[in-house]
């Protein structure tokens, strides 16, 4: 995204790095700049820098991205990642595509009524989970201290690695140029005192770009935006605060908090403090999954059980191999049911010993799906999630009298190496393959 998009180009204090250059645009040198990578600091040069230390990196478009390294051929048209079924949703999309309005989470039946031309890509997520792994390995390379929001996204607090990298915006430029020339993916890096700043610089210089908002431009900076910007402010938010004449975060900032606090009633404070950019907010490193689920919206609502159980079957599938590839094992097993109203129930167990195997999985959903009972209406949606997850080498070992659970593991271990060869396809489970026309 270009500065002049934001037309603060001859306003604030800032650097960026546009997809089409490889050195800064540098509009008011001083307040941000630091001293030459390799040179000593002082204590005065490092209270500076790392005044504006706390990075937000996110690539761009990562599972249309991650694709297009193996179809270099549509870069620049119109691409969605997404199954094609018509009430499934947008994984990710091209900049292409959302130039005609296509957005992640979007219907993919609206999707193509927005963009007809758009070459529509079925998702590979063991393959973006693989690329996340190495995503997530470049930053512990430049910090210890990363956040990962997702899969593609992270905060870094980079200010212990001033001395041996540069000022952040340099160890910013060095995350863009690595992601680049190791993944063949582009990132965007907002850089800024706290996290909520440095998120709102990453958004606003997409794609493929870098923005630093120095400590002295934040309170200015911020309060050209639209209420919208702030966390926690959503549509119906923007419709209150809309009623009372409030639109922009400038205009949070000006209303006393006793009135926020009546409009808006705990969250009135949190968002007054934004308008701020008052967020003291630590970057805290957190494992990346807290769970690891699937699942599958019909394209007709169902009542039939045994279609329930077949797809259960198959999300628990997806998930335990997941699992294994993370090197994981979940403690809690919880079940996901949408019925036709779009109301949504969820029902979980622990179990006694950590698992990654489908068949057990399968097991508890089914037991879960079955502890509901007489359910009120059709079903639109079913899901599958693991949780309370832990490493497998720390896990106790899946011990069971029962000699086919340990069949049932062997047999999935050797599915994951013919998958890892031969793709997802190349073996499935009797019970998932479709029958043969005509078959009874």
């Amino acid at each position: 995204m270009g500065l002049d998009r934001e037309n603060h180009t001859d306003k604030h204090t800032y650097k960026h790095i546009d997809k089409n250059g490889g050195k800064p645009i540098d509009k008011h040198a001083g307040a941000t700049s630091g001293t030459t990578s390799g040179t000593p600091y002082s204590e005065a040069d490092l209270r500076e820098l790392r005044r504006s230390s706390i990075l937000h990196v996110d690539m761009d478009a990562f599972f249309v991205s991650v694709e297009l390294r193996s179809r270099p051929e549509l870069k620049g048209r119109p691409v969605i990642v997404g199954y094609p079924a018509e009430r499934s949703v947008v994984l990710s999309a091209s900049y292409a595509a959302r130039k005609f309005g296509v957005k992640s989470a979007m219907p993919m039946a609206v999707a193509a009524r927005m963009c007809p031309s758009a070459v529509i890509i079925e998702p590979r997520h063991k393959l973006y989970y693989e690329v996340s792994g190495q995503i997530m390995a470049i930053f512990g390379s430049i910090t210890d201290l990363v956040e990962p929001l997702s899969v593609d996204e992270a905060f870094l607090d980079v200010g212990g690695a001033i001395r041996r990298l540069g000022p952040p915006r340099e160890i910013g430029e060095l995350i863009r140029r690595r992601v680049e020339s190791e993944l063949g993916i582009t990132a965007s890096v907002g850089i800024a005192a706290s996290k909520f700043v440095a998120k709102i610089a990453s958004t606003r210089c997409k794609p493929d770009g870098l923005l630093l908002i120095g400590p002295d431009e934040t309170v200015p900076y911020l309060h050209t935006l639209p209420v919208s910007a702030l966390w926690g402010v959503g549509a119906k938010t923007v419709e209150v605060l809309a009623r009372m004449g409030i639109r922009t975060v400038a205009d949070v900032a000006a209303t006393p908090l006793p009135s926020l606090r009546k409009i808006l009633g705990a969250t009135g404070e949190h968002v007054h403090r934004l308008s701020w950019g008052i967020d003291p907010r630590p970057v805290t490193p957190v494992r990346l999954e807290k769970s690891i689920g699937a699942e599958e919206t019909f394209a007709v609502d169902t009542a039939d059980d045994a279609l329930l159980h077949r797809e259960l079957l198959r999300l628990s599938h997806r998930t335990a191999e997941r699992l294994r590839s993370a090197g994981m094992h979940a403690r809690t097993v919880a079940l996901k049911l949408r019925y036709a109203d779009f109301s949504t129930i969820t029902r979980s167990r622990t179990v006694s010993t950590p698992i990654d195997s489908a068949q057990l999985l399968y097991g508890v959903a089914v037991q879960l799906l079955e502890s509901v009972g007489q359910r009120p209406m059709t079903v639109r949606l079913v899901g599958i999630r693991a949780e309370q997850l832990e490493e497998a080498a720390q896990a106790p070992l899946q011990l069971s009298l029962d000699r086919r659970d340990d069949n049932w593991r062997a047999a999935e271990q050797a599915l994951d190496r013919v998958t890892r060869k031969f793709g997802n396809k190349s073996v499935l489970p009797a019970r998932l393959l479709d029958p043969a026309p005509g078959a009874d």
